[in-house]
């Protein structure tokens, strides 16, 4: 049996994705034109309508939808095969991770992975996305979330412990002693750790409702903090460095744990898997040193 011409195959799926011919040509990098020839040659090849117009819009047949689902299937089979011809042993063993945990955490010891793992050819991959390990040329995520996550192997690194800090300065100026001593003192807030949570764990009714700076960058909010701002909610693994420094201190004893964390995350099938789990174990061994 023949079978019809690849570029028209990937045309339909790119053109049942999107339901336009317009959009399906934007990702080919053709135009609308070549998308509707080729469709048309494949609906006279097989015998059988792919699409009617409704509208401004374009609606697939069932005949369409089944052959766009085998024709995606396809494409990934291929797309793997590819990656993993294209993949070597030797070259620098990606990481990727968000830029908070990169700083804060991961790079004051990159020196000393390299030295204990003899892995020294990495590249960090800064990114605040969910990195797709089969698709995005990444051999080791450190990702925040609760996990475990579907298609990859992953292990907790950090759990999440939440306590307040603030600077030296901004704690001589407003005292605090107690979890209650917050209410009356300037909050700083990120959009992704909730006051909220922690009031409630410590026991006290949160506020109504918290006004003031908010932020989207673990980092910035630290930094902020540091400046005598406010008083920010640390995770533990990020504020460290800061409390050793002396740049924050917590005010009082108190600290929440709730589910999310960093972990670990791999391909069990990855092609460089001895070098992952090397690093992986080191990572893990690190954590479990500060312990």
């Amino acid at each position: 049996m023949r079978l019809p011409p690849f570029s028209a195959l990937v045309a339909l799926e790119a053109a049942y994705r999107h339901r336009s011919y317009s959009r399906a040509a934007d990702e080919l990098h053709v135009t609308h034109g070549a998308v509707s020839q080729q469709i048309r040659k494949l609906e006279e090849d097989l015998g059988a309508a792919l699409f009617r117009r409704e509208g401004n819009g374009m609606v697939p047949t069932p005949t369409a939808r089944r052959l766009a689902e085998h024709v995606a299937e396809a494409l990934s089979i291929l797309k793997a095969g590819v990656e993993s011809a294209r993949q070597t042993l030797e070259g620098p063993l990606v990481v990727s991770a968000t830029a908070a945990f990169a700083s804060r955490w991961l790079v004051t010891r990159l020196a000393r992975l390299a030295a204990d793992t003899g892995e020294a050819d990495l590249q960090l991959r800064i990114e605040d996305r969910k990195a797709d390990l089969r698709t995005d040329g990444v051999d080791i995520a450190l990702r925040f979330g609760r996990g475990p996550w579907a298609d990859v192997e992953s292990i907790p690194l950090l759990g999440e412990r939440l306590f307040p800090v603030c600077s030296p300065g901004f704690l001589e100026k407003h005292p605090m002693t107690c979890p209650a001593d917050l209410l009356t003192v300037p909050l700083l807030r990120h959009t992704g750790v909730h006051w909220a949570v922690w009031f409630r764990g410590m026991g006290l009714e949160p506020p109504a409702m918290i006004t003031g700076l908010a932020f989207d960058d673990t980092s910035v909010m630290l930094d902020a903090a540091a400046q005598g701002i406010g008083v920010a909610l640390a995770r533990e693994g990020l504020s460290e460095r800061d409390l050793r420094d002396g740049r924050l201190v917590r005010p009082f004893p108190g600290e929440v744990e709730v589910e999310t964390g960093h972990h670990v995350v791999w391909r069990a099938d990855a092609p460089r898997l001895t070098r992952i789990l090397k690093v992986r174990d080191w990572l893990l061994a690190e954590v479990g040193r500060e312990a």
